[in-house]
């Protein structure tokens, strides 16, 4: 892996478990960066009805519609030739800061139903949904950074191999640890930050993403 991909990816990795985390904690337990959680909350929502039960059901519709104007805005900047990865990061940032100044509006956020809520998670939702699409296309050699099972299961079959003697079993775990790691670290840090600052915290996300639109080489 280059240094500039183990950058991305460590950062991004770190900014999921933080954003996820955060709005789990602060959107009565919705999954911003995956739809799996949320299909599972889904179905106990259906099996014992509450009042969150509208922010599950749209999310999944506005997270599809994310990757679908991701996929649809990279075409469109590779034909114009412009910075495909650059104009990702900000398209998310800008996203992230609509999520957090619906959320300044709203304060306090205390119910689920209201319609600022539904927004504060319809756009957080919707920037980590362009994380997803810009990651399988645009980072397809980096490690998943928002996702971490497929991560963690093959993080243990190359561990496996490497200590049976396999080389490039070693090569792809030095790949996949440290986004690994930096999503644990960074649900941990989403926790702390919402203890804190509540949904401020997720200027930090904003701040991370300029830095890599900044620096992104594409």
């Amino acid at each position: 892996m280059q240094r500039g991909d183990n950058k991305q990816s460590m950062t991004l990795g770190f900014l999921a478990g933080y954003v996820d985390t955060l709005g789990f904690i602060g959107l009565f337990g919705l999954f911003t960066a995956h739809v799996t959680g949320n299909f599972v909350l889904l179905g106990r929502a259906m099996a014992r009805p509450a009042q969150d039960i509208w922010l599950k059901l749209l999310v999944f519709p506005v997270f599809v519609l994310g990757v679908a104007l991701a996929r649809l805005l990279i075409l469109r900047w590779e034909r114009a030739g412009s910075r495909q990865l650059r104009n990702s990061f900000l398209l998310q940032t800008l996203l992230m800061a609509g999520s957090v100044a619906s959320a300044w509006v709203a304060a306090p956020i205390e119910a689920p139903e209201a319609p600022l809520t539904l927004l504060t998670g319809m756009l957080c939702a919707a920037a980590m949904a362009v994380q997803n699409a810009y990651g399988k296309l645009l980072l397809g050699k980096v490690a998943a950074t928002t996702v971490m099972t497929g991560n963690v299961t093959q993080l243990v079959i190359d561990l496996v191999d490497t200590l049976r003697g396999d080389a490039d079993a070693r090569a792809r775990l030095k790949k996949l640890v440290w986004p690994v790691v930096a999503f644990a670290v960074g649900c941990i840090s989403g926790a702390l930050a919402f203890m804190q600052a509540g949904f401020n915290g997720l200027l930090l996300p904003c701040a991370l993403l300029l830095w890599l639109a900044c620096t992104a080489a594409d």
